[in-house]
């Protein structure tokens, strides 16, 4: 037997060194931290425990029989970060570059399946030059059953991917159907088509980063939703986001000790919004005051900005937060920010995390661009996913909510369960200034002083509909509230509502306008 534990031990550390000593000085050399390295920063220390350590490919092409390293370029197995299991798999560019090949995504495969059934979130850390050329048709079913897994496991399991070197053709699909992803500036890139195939197909001349770095997909394609400066950064904020997200779907999310008095009024929020409707706010600070400890985890901060999602606490519980943002383009809804939305509601109505509103909007981006670019398919997302979602919902109108927008954004008549004003808040079809416009064109038309008519009918619509009274007696607006207060109420709301049940009717699933 001691000599089978020797073996064993040997075994062990020739696989500890994935493809070798060489590779990894210049993995290190390259600013990036080997596999099992970035699995310790992310893993409480000693809990690690691997899985599959001893699988190597079965290719027997191109001399590949000869080539064969123990693990076979990716490190998979399960562990805890704050005491809380999950599953992860880290990609070892140094063995074959990280490539794919059959018996490399059966690993994957064995510990998507694991953690389906345990109820534990997996995370995939992705550094892979993409499908093993040598493998041919078997590294692209290894990838399919890869993706097949990450949509039996969507809504069941949280699924995160951090992208920590390349990600390119076919390997991007699965990231992009996880929940979240994370890319590190600099030394991360996704594309489906590289540099060279650009230029050959439209003569682009474009960087790696250029085209798929980590700030293009935060800020321009929304593919990304963290960019962090570094591999530690990006493991922390994994950390962050786990905090606030339940193991799986039949879970609530952890609830925290606060700290933070549930009672606190902030008198600063009655002087918050500006007198003038067309004068900007930034919402964030709104968000702060209220939460607790103003702490906040924005997702997708540098996409579609007129919109703000993420995570905060109120009373100790995890809520998802989705405000309009009145600094970025008057806070509008448009494609991007209702896509960005959609998705994020979806999300929180899986794991069973209440969704708190802030709504300040004029309505949606007008203009050609955004009607031949699909914004009342892209609005929609937005509608039915508030529409669909069954999770305690919580709405505060800060000051505007026009038209078709304030249908949109977690309205009463979507299903809401509280809805708050504060007294600046303004619910109708449009402003005053477009309504008066219409409702009295010909009589302005015909004013000896157009302007001073206007000015007067314009005073007379905002007394009668510019308000949140008119709306409160109708029922759709629960109270109105004054903003110092917002944050007692809303725990006070949380408190009553935990527990609420509501149902969808039967069916396979929806069909949301995609």
């Amino acid at each position: 037997m001691e000599d089978k534990l020797k073996e064993l031990e040997a075994l062990r550390r020739q696989a500890l060194l994935g493809g070798g000593k060489e590779r990894i000085d210049k993995q290190h050399a390259g600013g990036k931290l080997t596999a099992r390295e970035r699995i310790d920063l992310l893993l409480d220390k000693g809990s690690f425990r691997e899985t599959d350590m001893f699988v190597t490919h079965r290719c027997t092409d191109f001399d590949m029989d000869k080539r064969k390293i123990l693990g076979d370029g990716v490190v998979t197995g399960y562990g805890r970060v704050n005491g809380r299991q999950v599953y992860v798999f880290s990609e070892d560019f140094t063995v074959f570059g990280g490539s794919l090949s059959k018996a490399y995504a059966e690993k994957v495969c064995k510990l998507q399946d694991m953690a389906m059934k345990g109820g534990c979130p997996i995370i995939g850390i992705k550094d892979s030059g993409g499908a093993r050329i040598q493998e041919g048709v078997d590294s692209l079913a290894g990838y399919t059953d890869v993706f097949l897994r990450n949509v039996l496991s969507s809504g069941v399991v949280p699924q995160i991917s951090a992208i920590m070197g390349p990600c390119a053709g076919g390997a991007v699909y699965s990231p992009a159907m996880t929940d979240f992803v994370f890319m590190v500036k600099e030394t991360s890139y996704m594309f489906l088509t590289g540099p060279d195939v650009v230029k050959a197909a439209t003569h682009e001349d474009v960087t790696f980063q250029e085209l798929g770095g980590a700030m293009v997909h935060n800020e321009k394609s929304g593919v990304a939703h963290f960019a962090a400066n570094s591999e530690v950064e990006c493991i922390e904020l994994i950390k962050e986001l786990l905090s606030y997200i339940p193991q799986n779907n039949l879970e609530d999310p952890p609830m925290v000790e606060c700290t933070d008095d549930p009672n606190r009024s902030d008198p600063e929020l009655d002087s918050i919004v500006p007198a003038s409707p067309i004068q900007p706010y930034d919402m964030v600070e709104v968000i702060k005051r209220v939460i607790d400890d103003g702490k906040f985890l924005e997702v997708h901060a540098h996409f579609a900005k007129n919109l703000i999602v993420g995570f905060a606490r109120l009373g100790g519980r995890s809520v998802g937060i989705v405000a309009n943002q009145p600094a970025v383009l008057a806070g509008v809804l448009d494609i991007n920010s209702a896509a960005k939305g959609a998705r994020f509601v979806r999300f929180c109505d899986c794991f069973n995390i209440p969704i708190v509103t802030f709504v300040d909007v004029p309505g949606f981006l007008p203009g050609t661009a955004q009607e031949w670019g699909g914004v009342i398919k892209n609005g929609a997302k937005l509608l039915y996913a508030f529409c669909e979602a069954t999770v305690p919902r919580l709405t505060v109108i800060t000051r505007k909510a026009y038209g078709g927008a304030y249908c949109v954004m977690n309205s009463k008549h979507t299903r809401a369960d509280v809805n708050f004003a504060w007294p600046s808040g303004e619910i109708a079809v449009m402003g005053p200034d477009g309504a008066v416009n219409i409702l009295y064109r010909k009589r302005l038309k015909e004013a000896k002083d157009p302007q001073a008519l206007k000015s007067k009918l314009v005073k007379e619509y905002t007394e009668k509909f510019a308000n949140p009274y008119i709306t409160a007696s109708k029922g759709y607006i629960d109270d109105v509230i004054p903003p110092r207060d917002t944050r007692r109420r809303l725990i006070e709301a949380l408190e009553f509502i935990e527990n609420k049940r509501d149902t969808n009717p039967p069916k396979k699933h929806g069909n949301i306008p995609l």
